[in-house]
């Protein structure tokens, strides 16, 4: 696995540079500035992308933005001390794939980063709370909250409820005998119709609508 850090503060890089390397994990790039981040990041085509949000020249949240914009496809995480509902509202719909926090376990990170590469997303347990909120939030917002899975057919439907409850593509393609592609279109689709850019978000919404059981809980969530 190769990874790219971006945070501002040096500290933080070089502890996770130690504990990444020690696991045996390569870091492709490790960079101070949002600036720099978008510099050399789509040239590496790394597995996977850590991300702070507060930084001074240019917010990891915009960076993001622009990394997607650039063609980055590997899985980003945003790794922050900032537990605002604003900031995580804005990473997943920025295309972030996940939200964790800089005082998580660093036992917990490797798995954390090993989910994401799979396909998963992954949000500090300490913040499902504020990201139930923010989805019911929307629903209240929206003009028809009864339904807001009504557009999805059967198999969506399926594939979603597996989604809620922490699957990967590879796993949901396993059960329902499927191909990775096929689970991978599904979930595009899913995406657009409900109206939101993350796996996490519909999950809830999936949730909250007791279409699943709501996942297990434990340093971060998957989903």
């Amino acid at each position: 696995m190769r990874v790219v850090l971006i945070d501002d503060h040096t500290l933080v890089r070089k502890g996770l540079e130690q504990l990444l390397e020690s696991r045996g994990i390569e870091v492709a790039a490790s960079v101070g500035t949002g600036a720099e981040g978008l510099s050399v990041t789509p040239g590496l085509s790394p597995d996977i992308v850590l991300l702070d949000v507060k930084m001074p020249d240019m917010n990891g949240l915009e960076v993001l933005v622009r990394l997607r914009a650039a063609g980055v496809q590997a899985p980003i995480l945003m790794l922050t001390m900032s537990r605002d509902e604003a900031d995580l509202q804005t990473a997943l719909r920025g295309g972030a794939q996940g939200y964790l926090l800089k005082d998580m376990d660093p036992e917990d990170l490797v798995p954390a980063l090993q989910d994401a590469v799979r396909g998963d997303n992954v949000v500090a347990k300490e913040l499902i709370g504020s990201l139930t909120r923010l989805v019911q939030g929307r629903q209240k917002n929206t003009p028809s909250p009864a339904a807001p899975l009504a557009e999805l057919t059967p198999r969506e439907q399926e594939i979603l409820r597996h989604l809620a409850e922490g699957r990967s593509n590879k796993a949901i393609a396993r059960v329902l005998y499927i191909t990775d592609g096929t689970v991978k279109l599904h979930v595009k689709s899913i995406l657009r119709k409900l109206g939101v850019r993350s796996r996490v978000e519909a999950a809830v919404m999936a949730v909250e609508h007791d279409l699943a059981r709501r996942p297990k809980s434990g340093n971060q969530q998957t989903g």
